[in-house]
């Protein structure tokens, strides 16, 4: 008996899905000060180019394995390899996500609380200590776990309505709204005096100021921007219908995040140059330096409450993937409900990240192996689950999937000609996974 399985309503449904998924901490937060520590322009290019030739044929393999077996991520692997070991690749992403959500939701608690501090005005004030208030945010306990328990909360209460009248219907009136704000912060940003300065440090290459730590740096920056190497986006394409092209759809949600890493910068950096700030100045970029840049701003607190509540936006449209990943492999053989399994999932996500959440207060003599709880949960995620499910996903669709699924996916829904093809093929088996392989040992210290 085939099974009823949800689908989205439309093709700007699943792209607006898949592109917030995509575009959160990594676009937001991680860019402009990676952007900034790493040379500005030559970065900025460097990062396209590889989110282009390296993230793109990616995001289209975790589409193809998705939309192909018809499944979420684990049992995707074992529909397509039965009887193999080739479902570790699932149950891998499962553990990342739950993983990465016990730090995430840490930080998106974080935003929930800047966020509401700053619409009640209680950011910028005469005198303030930015930094001060950081500190007292991070490791006060009641407040660390309150943020996220609301950050949480707010997941469950969407993944509880499904894939169309859940996921979907909030990324398409959150990423509009992202977009409108951000469209806002860049106008008012450029038009600062100095602000040209900014623009031309984001947008004009200088090839001399970036090393090659900088551009491995970039390399990972644009693969992990994409929500690759845990399924994710196996399982969002698990609910996409055959009409639809999977190398237009990964192409527009590519773009989108592109974009999106344009417009952050735009943002961002003509705002630092205009009041004589550092461009270099580290993860405190948009906790502790852009307070102190919108306080001497005209309605400074009005703009600084637009961009907490956009880059709340993005980073919910992020977790709600990473949430349902989980929910979808404890729902696929139909014995929980969604609603159970979703209740559940969030209350052990929560006891999950209290440790990361009181890492940087009670729990901060606590650490793992020289770090702490966060970034030691933060280090296992990104530097080695994610490049080593990265890399699974590459080998498999290349050597192990039936490529005549693969070639009929790829080309479904579109009129995509045999030659990109084999040019995504190419790519995906043999400059994708060597590329990983460098940012993974890069990753690891070995380089």
């Amino acid at each position: 008996m085939k099974e009823s399985r949800d689908q989205w309503s439309s093709k700007l449904g699943f792209i607006l899905s898949s592109a917030g998924a995509a575009i959160g901490l990594g676009a937001i937060w991680k860019f402009p000060y990676a952007t900034g520590m790493n040379g500005g322009g030559a970065f900025f290019l460097v990062f396209v180019l590889f989110t282009i030739f390296i993230g793109l044929p990616m995001l289209i393999s975790e589409f193809i394995i998705g939309r192909g077996a018809k499944r979420e991520a684990v049992s995707a692997y074992d529909h397509l390899a039965p009887d193999s070991s080739w479902r570790v690749i699932g149950r891998l992403g499962v553990i990342g996500c739950f993983l990465l959500l016990s730090f995430y939701s840490v930080v998106g608690g974080w935003i929930v609380l800047y966020s509401g501090l700053s619409l009640t005005g209680n950011v910028i004030k005469e005198e303030a200590n930015y930094g001060a208030l950081f500190d007292t945010i991070i490791g006060t306990p009641w407040m660390g776990l309150g943020g996220l328990a609301i950050f949480l909360l707010i997941n469950v209460i969407v993944l509880l309505f499904g894939i169309k009248n859940g996921i979907e219907k909030a990324s398409k009136y959150l990423m509009p709204l992202l977009f409108i704000f951000f469209i806002i912060l860049v106008v008012r940003s450029i038009t600062l005096d100095g602000a040209m300065e900014g623009v031309a440090f984001f947008l004009s290459p200088d090839f001399s100021s970036i090393t090659g730590e900088g551009i491995l740096y970039a390399l990972g920056q644009s693969f992990f921007s994409l929500a690759v190497g845990f399924s994710c986006m196996v399982t969002y394409s698990s609910y996409l219908n055959k009409q639809e092209s999977i190398p237009n759809s990964a192409g527009s949600v590519v773009s989108l995040n592109i974009l999106v890493s344009l417009l952050a910068g735009l943002a961002i950096f003509p705002v630092v140059f205009a009041f004589g700030l550092e461009p270099a100045e580290g993860p405190g970029l948009l906790f502790v330096v852009l307070p102190t840049v919108f306080s001497q701003m005209a309605f400074g607190s009005v703009f600084l409450a637009l961009f907490l509540l956009l880059f709340l936006f993005a980073t919910l449209t992020s977790s709600f993937s990473l949430l349902e990943i989980i929910i979808s492999a404890f729902t696929a053989n139909k014995n929980y409900t969604r609603r159970k399994v979703t209740l559940i999932t969030g209350c052990i996500v929560f006891l999950a990240s209290i440790p990361a959440a009181l890492s940087f207060g009670v729990l901060a003599d606590v650490s793992i192996f020289g770090k702490s709880v966060f970034d030691a949960t933060d280090f296992l995620v990104s530097n080695i689950l994610l490049p080593l499910g990265s890399l699974l996903i590459a080998i498999f669709i290349s050597y192990r999937m039936d490529q005549a699924i693969v070639m009929e996916e790829f080309r479904s829904g579109s009129k995509v000609g045999v030659g990109i093809f084999k040019a995504w093929r190419f790519l995906m088996r043999y400059v994708v996974p060597v590329t990983i392989l460098i940012v993974f040992i890069y990753s690891l210290g070995f380089i």
